[in-house]
Formats: C-alpha cells, structure tokens, sequence
C-alpha cells in the first residue's frame, strides 16, 4: 500500500533554503556541519556505499557506532540510495547483534573504531558481505571513501508508506523484534514534535540518548532536521558533562530528551542546585514512568521537565505534556498529538470507563506497518481494524488527561489485587536516602504473588528494609506493601537508562 505522496529529503531541502544554517555540531570530534556540507557528505556517502558496496534500494545498511554526525550522513543516505537504514545497539553481546543481522540481512556493516572486534566477528557470523569503519571524523574508510566519491546519484522516487529504518526493540521479553519505520511516521513524528515542543529552524537539541533508539534518533534529533534546526551530538551520556552543557549559554542548547535515570544522576551533581538553566525552552522525559519526586526536585528549580510517551513502534510521540500543564497535572503524560488516536481497554478489547485502568490502544500515521520477518508478531499486535496493542497499562482522568500507570506485563496480582509497581516505587521515593528503586512480583505460597523492592541508596543513606516496609505500610493498601526488600549497588539499565526488571532475581 502507497500513500501517494513522496518521501522528500530534508537535508537537501534546507540546503536549498538555508544552506549556511547550522545542521550538526560533533561534540567529541569539535566538527560543525551547515546544511550545505552536511548535504555534500550525505551525497557523497550515498555515492560511496553505491559504488564500494553495490548498495539497491531495499537493502540494508547496518551502523555500529556510538553517537556521531557521521551516522545522520549514513541515514540521509539511505534516502539518497532507497537504502533502509539499520542502526544496531553497541551494548549488545556479539551472539544478539549475530541474530539482528542474520534477520535483517544487511549488506555491509558500518561500525566505530571502538566496534572493529565485534563487527568482524558478527560479519563473519552473520554473513555480512562488507564491512567498513568511521571514526569522528579521524582518518578511515568512511572519510576515505567521501573524499573519493565523484559523480552524481538520481536518488529514487520513495512514497512516504516506504520503509526508512528497521529498529530492533530492546527484546526485554525475548528476542528482539525489528519494527519498520517508515517516511510517514517520521514525518508525522516531526510534525508532532514541533506542535507540542515547539521546535523551529532556531533549536538547537542536544543529541545525548543513543542515536540506535528512538529516543536519540526520533526526539527530537530527526524532528529538528524536519524543522532545519541543529542538533548538538554527544557522544554517550556522562552526568557532569551533561550539566556543564546544559548550562553553557554559549552553546546555547534550546531543547532536549531523556529518560528517568538521565535526570535523577544530574540531580546528585553537586553543581545542580546553583545551576541556571533558564534558557533551555524544553526538557523532555520519557521512556520509562518519572518519580513524581523527581518531578517535583525539578520543578522547585523552576524547571518543569515535560513527560511523554512513546515507543518505537509509534514514532515514536504518542502523548506529551504541554508546558502549562507541566505541574498542575504532575504524574501525567498529556494529551495525544493532532493525528493520534487513543483509547484504554480491558482484556477483552472493550473500552473501559474514564478513570479506570487498562491496555492503552494506539492508531494513527505514525504507528508502524509491522516488524521485519514476524507474521506472527504482526497479526498478535494489531486488531483488524488497525489499533496496535502497546501492552501499556493507562487511565485518563477526568480532564482526559492519559497517565501511564505501569507496563501491562509489569503488573502482578496478589491475593487477588492487581498491583502497578510504579505506583509502589514512587512511594519508596519518597525516603530521602534512595537514589532508585524497582519492585516486581515474586511467587508466593498463600498470596499468589508478593511484592520484592529493589533499592539503590545514595552515598551515605542508612535505611534498612524494615524503614522501607514501614514507609510503604503508612502510604499504601496492605497488599500493595513490599513483603521484601533487596539493597544493590545499581540497578540493571539499557542503554537509555531503562531499568531492565526481567533481570532481577525472582527466586
């Protein structure tokens, strides 16, 4: 199916427009790009991976790299050859990034200097004809290959229906699943972004998730190329870097994304208290459900940090929090976007009753087609009419305000009570000593299930488990109380902070 409307090419677009604007600026390497250079680069990588690889439209083009300007080049060139772009996850293990590309099939592996073993040994593995590396702008074949590209392309007619990029999701509950990103959802995706945060040609968005996520390559990287803004790359995510740029006037960061664990580690920096940062327009959270004390450590700054939601299989935006609404509706992830469509169901895919909790359905343009090689997957996801299953449980409050209370699958039932474990963990944030926390359910002989806390203490923090348990005791329902309570050193994450519960022990 076609959507009748072509896929335009955005950098060459604003180099045509506004060829002197600032595109890109490379933290790490110091190299700062306008439209016009970015638009030479991305032709000439277009060119490069024709003529050294033989690249068609429709193949893939693996990239393992930290963060870097050259991987928006690669993307864009995608576009250019009708290539899909397949970014992959550096913090995977050689035998996981094996099966992402034995499903995906790409036909050269472009990876950082950093990746050279891992690559080689997947290539080998997972029958990649060609690999090839980048290196911040140092000398290597990518560069090579720029500096040697002459000629002209005729890049391919491609309706916005085509498929971009092809990202695997973290695979928390088995095997990752590669979800289709097309030109539509991109677009509509960008259009939803400069609505709601109000992007224009003059942001400048600090690039700091990993740009293999849709966190650091759709919110709201693409989004400020969609508006022919610049995008500030940071090569991985430090705290006290993050700080010192975010409060750099000269720099002049306008906008930004992260998630929980990003905004909690900046609020231990000892700088964080005195620090100005008036100037930032938007500060996004998203990803995973904010503590509502983390919220509210922000907006005694004066700082309100907007929450949203997403997923890659949507775009990903499919709700965010206007500016206004930031602290009167503390908890809430806002409202839908122009060209979404929402609805809360129960098990049997019945709407439920405003206020009352269940599996958040979403439909739109900017929902993805389907994954890569999952039939399966594809007819379980989707109902008949269209409306993906994003296994979130929400409510809406009375204002139609969506809240996000837990993943569906996080839930668990004890004594016959369904318990949302963020609703737990937002309590335990309320002790002053913890830094992060986690609860799952645990079997249990006579309640079915039990809740277990896992608790990451701040620096010097002196509570035990019986001052949790009583905490939670004076907060909450009896069955929602925490039966156990486990201390660690740190909590398992995903490369964009995610607390990855499926690793802690059940037993």
């Amino acid at each position: 199916m076609t959507s009748g409307i072509p896929a335009e090419d955005w950098i060459a677009h604003h180099a045509r427009f506004a060829p002197s604007s600032e595109a890109a600026h490379d933290l790490a390497s110091g190299r700062r790009f306008t439209y016009a250079e970015m638009d030479r680069r991305v032709s000439c990588a277009a060119l490069w991976l024709s003529d050294a690889f033989a690249v068609q439209p429709g193949d893939r083009i693996a990239v393992l790299s930290m963060n870097d300007t050259d991987v928006f080049e690669l993307q864009f060139a995608c576009r250019r050859l009708g290539a899909i772009f397949l970014p992959l996850n550096w913090r995977l293990a050689v035998p996981e990034l094996e099966f992402i590309c034995k499903d995906a099939t790409p036909v050269v592996l472009v990876h950082g200097d950093e990746f050279t073993d891992a690559a080689l040994q997947v290539a080998k593995l997972a029958s990649v004809p060609h690999t090839a590396n980048l290196a911040n702008g140092k000398p290597s074949a990518y560069e090579t290959g720029l500096a040697k590209a002459s000629g002209t392309l005729a890049p391919p007619a491609l309706d916005l229906a085509d498929t971009w990029t092809v990202m695997y999701t973290s695979g928390t509950t088995g095997r990752p699943k590669g979800a289709r990103i097309t030109y539509q959802m991109c677009v509509f995706n960008s259009v939803h972004c400069a609505m709601t945060v109000g992007l224009t040609a003059s942001t400048r968005n600090l690039v700091f998730l990993p740009t293999f996520h849709t966190g650091g390559l759709n919110v709201y990287a693409n989004p400020t190329f969609h508006t022919g803004g610049c995008n500030v790359v940071l090569r991985s995510f430090d705290p006290g870097r993050f700080l010192a740029l975010m409060t750099d006037k000269e720099l002049g960061l306008t906008d930004l994304l992260g998630v929980p664990t990003n905004f909690l580690m900046l609020a231990q920096e000892p700088g964080f208290a005195a620090a100005d940062l008036s100037h930032i327009r938007s500060m996004g959270v998203g990803g995973a459900a904010s503590p509502l004390s983390l919220l509210e450590t922000f907006g005694r700054k004066g700082i309100a940090l907007r929450q949203g939601w997403g997923m890659t299989e949507t775009g990903p935006m499919g709700l965010f929090l206007s500016a206004d609404k930031a602290m009167a509706k503390i908890g809430s992830s806002g409202l839908p976007p122009m060209y979404v469509r929402l609805k809360i169901c129960d098990p049997d895919g019945d709407p439920v009753r405003q206020g009352e909790t269940g599996e958040l359905m979403i439909k739109g343009p900017n929902v993805t087609p389907g994954y890569w090689n999952r039939p399966e997957a594809n007819r379980t996801s989707f109902t008949a009419d269209g409306w993906f299953h994003t296994g979130d449980a929400a409510r809406q409050d009375e204002d139609g305000y969506y809240y996000i209370v837990d993943r569906w699958k996080d839930m668990f039932i004890s004594g016959g009570e369904n318990v949302y474990p963020v609703e737990v963990e937002n309590v335990i944030y309320q002790l002053d000593g913890v830094l992060e926390n986690a609860v799952v359910g645990v079997p249990h002989e006579k309640w079915g299930e039990i809740g277990r806390a896992f608790v990451v203490l701040k620096p010097g923090a002196n509570l035990d488990e019986g001052a949790v348990i009583e905490h939670c005791g004076t907060q909450l329902a009896r069955f929602k109380v925490p039966k156990e309570v486990r201390f660690l050193d740190e909590l398992p994450h995903n490369a964009t902070g995610k607390v990855l519960k499926h690793q802690l022990p059940r037993t």
